[in-house]
């Protein structure tokens, strides 16, 4: 079966890809399988329209809307390789190859939870990326910030705007500057530079941060942003990535260095959220839409 456009994951930046594809009139095959990187969260936050929205319900309506375009196909499961070359892709699927003018990513990224005890239980539930999607609901309450590099430290700063109790916790894996120490204690951010023993709940939701000195730091969230990878298929085809290990993109087209295949989403961007992987999905789909577009009309494929 021959695609305009293959697009690999169906989070927001694949759906939205897959609406703005489909409505340019494109032949499209959206292939969506898990794991989710947002399975823990109970709602889409900070997306006009859509705040508060759970996940599920999420992808379930932008499914319906997608069901309006005919030229537009789902399917649960995953992209298995791509081979071939720009104009034809052999795009391999676990029940078979289909053929695609175009590979659009939208894949995420895989999270690396930290190796402390309580991490990974409560990530997506007290232990949150992004205080736009989660600072709210938490406000004026007690706030930790997990910066397991120093470069992160300024960003107990920006979670003063949601609450004024916020800790800052090292984990002991590095010395922090005396000038960093400074501004943290003028914006009246504690430091706790101990390694972290494991986090502590209570029904289910984070209680504390237990400091290898037996020292309880009561929390009520906590902010982090783990190491971050690609995921196999995107490492598999060999695209440049930037020094940060995102796909690197040309700024306007949105290709990336493997001709005819596209990224949006997460996987391009540290600045990650809902409603930024939509709005990059979208400007990934519009650019390779533009350029397929004219190469087709030019080469007389057009009806």
């Amino acid at each position: 079966m021959n695609f305009d456009v293959v697009i690999a994951g169906g989070g927001p930046a694949g759906l939205s890809a897959a609406l703005a594809l489909g409505r340019a009139r494109r032949r499209v095959l959206l292939c969506d399988s898990g794991p989710r990187r947002n399975a823990a969260a109970s709602h889409v936050q900070n997306f006009v329209t859509r705040d508060g929205t759970p996940p599920g319900d999420f992808r379930g309506i932008a499914r319906h809307q997608l069901a309006a375009y005919p030229n537009v196909e789902v399917r649960d499961e995953s992209v298995v390789a791509v081979g071939g070359a720009k104009g034809a892709f052999d795009v391999r699927l676990p029940d078979g190859t289909v053929r695609a003018r175009r590979v659009l990513l939208c894949t995420g990224m895989i999270d690396e939870m930290f190796d402390v005890d309580g991490f990974r239980e409560l990530w997506g539930r007290s232990i949150f990326q992004c205080p736009y999607c989660h600072g709210w609901e938490a406000q004026d309450r007690v706030f930790g910030v997990f910066a397991h590099q120093v470069e992160l430290l300024d960003f107990a700063l920006l979670l003063r705007g949601w609450t004024a109790r916020v800790t800052a916790l090292t984990g002991g894996g590095y010395d922090v500057p005396a000038e960093v120490q400074e501004r943290l204690s003028k914006a009246g951010v504690h430091l706790r530079q101990q390694r972290i023993a494991k986090f502590t709940a209570s029904g289910g939701l984070l209680q504390a941060a237990e400091l290898a000195d037996g020292t309880a730091v009561p929390l009520d969230v906590l902010f982090s942003r783990p190491p971050q990878r690609q995921v196999p298929l995107v490492e598999a085809l060999g695209v440049a990535l930037t020094p940060a290990g995102y796909v690197q993109v040309h700024d306007t087209e949105r290709e990336t260095s493997v001709p005819g295949i596209y990224a949006g989403g997460d996987l391009v961007t540290p600045m990650q959220g809902a409603i930024f992987s939509a709005a990059s999905g979208t400007h990934a789909a519009a650019k390779l839409n533009h350029e397929l577009t004219i190469e087709m009309a030019t080469n007389g494929q057009l009806a």
